[in-house]
């Protein structure tokens, strides 16, 4: 088969932006370049599509340690980061001469002298930003150019996640505050005035910034909303009066950071929407909301799963319990691939993501590619292994209509037809432990088949020494078992899951393994999908937040109630 459409789109795609760059770097010239970009609050998610561009073109990446983790994952392999976050969330630089603190916008000035192309990423939004336009000022001075990615501010952003509109109907004024430069004036203006005010301060000083509104003359018993860690899963926001919220934060043993400066977002006013953040709060009610999911699979198998998972609010820790390698004897694999070039098989059946890459390396070894599947059709188990498919080059013919498995695919194939089948033979790379039950069934369709072992499934090392505590301690909130040998596997090199942790298991086949193994399933795929165990999960996730809610409970995930025995069948 011939490369895809959208192989060819994305070809044009990057030949553009390649040509793009090339246009700014000329434009740039030997004077070097600095991209300030506005990172947003906190949510990977809300980057720009220009700033991901930009970030992709990088030399030099100096980011604020708030969003170091939003922005790198998009820059090249190979930037230059002057400055680099610490566990603890502060920034560090290679220490001068003295050990003098390096500054930030110092550091990215002096790379864009050198001609490099700098990048400079800030929380929220540039604009916004004092240090960046101090920057930008001294940039300007120098001739050295400079273009601005505006970013979603913290202002706007954060409220928005906190279910907290600024504007109602009656077209409420909206005042913005930084409490760190706000003066006397600044104040009494907003303090005398009925608008909805956004104050950007600290945990450890928005109880002296109530006072000032209320010394103002704000009303004591004028509501405000508090959020901390905004647009992240660490969200957390609070509901209260100017006059109690301190004793509120104080109730709910909300700590300041080590550093004493944790930003937070106070929302102010008689119209803000804070009595109705019960049901405009949509981001802290997702069903998984904060949840740590363990999925056992490498990050290029829970592609998909780990995005629905975040779309439901959990944060997905891929832990491998199986690795992959080479068949110990290659000989019939590679009489396989050849007999494919050679016209021996009318049908390729993949069977997983695994089977696509153990098939294209061996291509690639012959110099073959995609070309290669001309005249013959391909099956695919799923549509994750379809994509992987895709992504070579290869549009398959079959994929099940219904179950994405085996039998689903059993489903949907045609049985051998000797006049319109001119070849009764199919090829089925899979992996040494694979069941039988796709061999049985071809065989049953009039099929002849070449089951030839293309990988072999071994099991993987154990994870850090950290993952495997929170495996045992109850750090994770979930795992998500897919098979008899995850189960196996994870508890063969981390232990077993502690007792608050919930299973959720792809079908009964494996929750037996997992009551075999001592775990008290609590979720149950109701088809064997991944996604639809995903979904089961964020259903229990939702029931388990409604009976708190209706309980009149504070809601918490699994990991926040610690029992000291671990989880036994009942």
């Amino acid at each position: 088969m011939s490369p895809t459409a959208a192989d060819r789109s994305h070809a044009d795609k990057s030949s553009t932006v390649q040509n793009t760059a090339v246009a700014r770097q000329h434009l740039h010239g030997a004077h070097g370049h600095v991209t300030f970009l506005g990172a947003g609050p906190g949510d990977p998610g809300l980057l720009t599509l220009r700033a991901v561009e930009a970030l992709a073109q990088a030399e030099v990446l100096v980011a604020d340690p708030r969003v170091h983790h939003v922005v790198r994952p998009h820059a090249r392999v190979g930037v230059d980061t002057p400055l680099r976050p610490e566990a603890d969330g502060l920034s560090t630089a290679p220490a001068p001469a003295g050990d003098a603190a390096v500054d930030p916008g110092e550091s990215a000035i002096a790379s864009a002298r050198s001609g490099k192309r700098v990048v400079r990423a800030v929380a929220g939004d540039p604009g916004l930003d004092s240090d960046a336009a101090r920057e930008m000022l001294a940039l300007a001075s120098e001739g050295i150019p400079f273009e601005v990615v505006p970013g979603v501010a913290s202002v706007v952003g954060v409220p928005a996640y906190a279910g907290v509109p600024l504007r109602d109907a009656q077209g409420t004024d909206v005042r913005f505050v930084d409490a760190r430069t706000a003066d006397d004036r600044c104040w009494t203006e907003v303090g005398a005035s009925d608008a909805t005010v956004v104050v950007s301060t600290t945990l450890e000083t928005v109880g002296a910034t109530a006072g000032e509104l209320v010394a103002a003359g704000r009303k004591p018993d004028t509501p405000l909303t508090v959020t901390l860690a905004g647009t992240t899963t660490r969200q957390r926001t609070f509901t209260a009066t100017l006059g109690s919220i301190a004793q509120t934060l104080k109730q709910a043993k909300v700590l300041p950071s080590a550093d004493g400066a944790q930003p937070v977002i106070a929302v102010v006013g008689e119209r803000s929407a804070a009595a109705q953040r019960d049901q405009l709060a949509w981001f802290e009610s997702k069903p998984l909301f904060g949840w740590q999911v363990l999925v056992p699979r490498t990050k290029e198998q829970a592609a998909s799963l780990s995005d629905q998972l975040r779309s439901y609010g959990a944060v997905p820790a891929e832990v491998p319990t199986i690795a992959v390698e080479p068949p110990r004897t290659p000989q019939q694999m590679e009489r396989a691939v050849k007999g494919l070039v050679t016209g021996r098989y009318e049908w390729i059946a993949f069977t997983s993501v695994n089977a696509v890459k153990a098939v294209r390396e061996k291509f690639e070894e012959y110099g073959l590619d995609a070309r290669a599947f001309a005249g013959i059709k391909v099956a695919a188990v799923g549509e994750q292994t379809a994509r992987a498919l895709v992504a070579f080059g290869v549009k398959p013919d079959l994929v099940p209509s219904g179950e994405q498995s085996a039998a689903g695919l059993l489903e949907d194939w045609p049985p051998y037809d000797p006049v319109f089948d001119p070849i009764d033979r199919v090829f089925l790379p899979r992996a040494d432990i694979a069941t039988e039950t796709l061999v049985a069934g071809l065989i049953e369709l009039g099929w002849e088949v070449d089951d030839v072992t293309a990988y072999r499934t071994v099991r993987a090392s154990p994870p850090p020494a950290e993952t495997r505590e929170a495996i045992k301690g109850g750090g994770f909130d979930a795992v998500l078992f897919t098979s008899s040998s995850t189960v196996r596997n994870l508890v063969g090199i981390a232990g077993k899951p502690h007792n608050v942790t919930v299973i959720a298991c792809i079908g009964p086949a494996t929750a037996k393994t997992a009551e075999e193994h001592g775990l008290r399933v609590d979720v149950m795929s109701p088809e064997p999908s991944v996604h639809k165990l995903a979904e089961a999960l964020a259903d229990y996730g939702a029931q388990r937040r409604s009976d708190a809610v209706g309980a009149g409970e504070t809601v918490k995930r699994p990991s926040e109630k610690r029992p000291a025995r671990r989880r036994t069948r009942s």
